[in-house]
């Protein structure tokens, strides 16, 4: 702890580019590596998750991403639930404009009410394609689609919040997340959090998973907005040390810890897996990819809030096709292009073979 004043303590943290994962006198073949990640009843060939972003998950690119080994997620608040067809709500959006132009077209195009149906429908095409099937809604929406979430045999259920607590006080028709999570056969995913306590709250709450981070750490202005911010290293790190007391507490029960934020190369993966994360969620490399929706443009659900936007639209340049960032090969040599090859490439030359043993490697601290 420091002291800012006399009356005002406050705690060091670190960020991802602040740490670096320590060479051991191991190394290993690629080949020996194994990047797969078991969650409930589901094995995927690499440890990484779509985040729930219009700008690079739509029904299609989520099929891909499961195709590939990984986890898509789909944004069950976004254009494609409130849209039949939002092609021309994309072009409106990925056009050049200034950003207070952008964030206004958002709000307006972001206005059109969710529509049950295309929430079904949407869900059934990710069914029928054959891959694990998982949409995301807000802490504040939950309630209202509870319903229509429970009957459609999603096999991930993703409550995705700038901030996330398992006990929100006042208000009416208030998600009480402990029971939620209890009623519903779902695994459920829930975040972001960024401390030892309010991650411990969430696995007492029965999450399956927990999010650690805000998202959107690309197109996010929380921290100028709110003033709310979270260095990704020392947050991991601390929400891996409550789940080791809740494994303790709880005789066992292992809940799954999911960096969301700060994750823009496959060096942070890395790292991110390195202070005990069992996956991660990204967006903005997804959005390098030609398929992705935005074409380029990469924003997040709190860029087009109605009276508080805390985002911003932001511009990648696109380099290769989904499967290529994802999976390779690279074309590129700054970590934006074969995500899955950069990690495997990493534990090899470190010598580990699985991503639950390099979570005990040793970091060294940037001077």
């Amino acid at each position: 702890m420091y002291d800012l004043a006399r009356s005002k303590r406050a705690t060091q943290a670190y960020s991802f580019d602040d740490v670096a994962i320590a060479p051991t006198r191991r190394t290993r073949s690629d080949s020996e590596v194994d990047l797969s990640w078991k969650i409930d009843a589901v094995t995927f060939d690499v440890p990484i998750v779509g985040a729930p972003m219009d700008s690079v998950m739509s029904p299609e690119t989520a099929i891909r991403m499961g195709q590939l080994g990984g986890l898509g997620v789909l944004n069950l608040e976004g254009l494609w639930t409130r849209y039949e067809d939002p092609t021309e709500q994309y072009e409106r959006l990925t056009g050049e404009m200034d950003q207070v132009t952008a964030t206004r077209r958002m709000q307006e195009i972001y206005s059109e009410p969710i529509k049950a149906e295309l929430i079904e429908s949407r869900l059934a095409q990710l069914r029928e394609a054959g891959v694990p099937v998982a949409g995301s809604l807000s802490p504040a929406r939950t309630q209202e689609f509870a319903g229509i979430i429970e009957k459609a045999g999603l096999d991930f259920f993703v409550i995705r919040g700038t901030t996330v607590s398992a006990e929100h006080v006042g208000g009416e028709n208030v998600l009480n997340l402990k029971d939620f999570i209890y009623r519903f056969d779902t695994p459920v995913l829930v975040g972001g959090v960024a401390t030892y306590r309010a991650a411990l709250h969430l696995m007492r709450s029965g999450a399956a998973g927990v999010l650690v981070g805000f998202g959107g750490g690309a197109s996010h202005t929380t921290a100028s907005v709110l003033g709310i911010e979270v260095p990704m290293a020392s947050a991991v790190a601390d929400v891996a040390e409550a789940r080791r007391d809740y494994i303790e507490e709880s005789g066992g029960r292992y809940v799954h810890i999911i960096a969301d934020g700060a994750v823009g190369r496959s060096g942070d993966i890395a790292k991110a897996i390195a202070c005990g994360a069992d996956a991660v969620m990204v967006g903005s490399p997804l959005a390098r990819a030609t398929e992705a929706p935005g074409k380029g443009w990469h924003w997040g659900s709190e860029a087009w809030h109605s009276t508080l936007p805390r985002g911003e639209r932001s511009f990648f340049e696109q380099v290769g096709t989904l499967e290529e960032v994802v999976v390779g090969p690279s074309r590129v040599p700054d970590g934006t292009m074969n995500l899955a090859g950069g990690l495997r490439k990493a534990m090899a030359l470190t010598g580990y073979t699985d991503v639950k043993s390099f979570q005990r490697i040793d970091l060294i601290l940037h001077g």
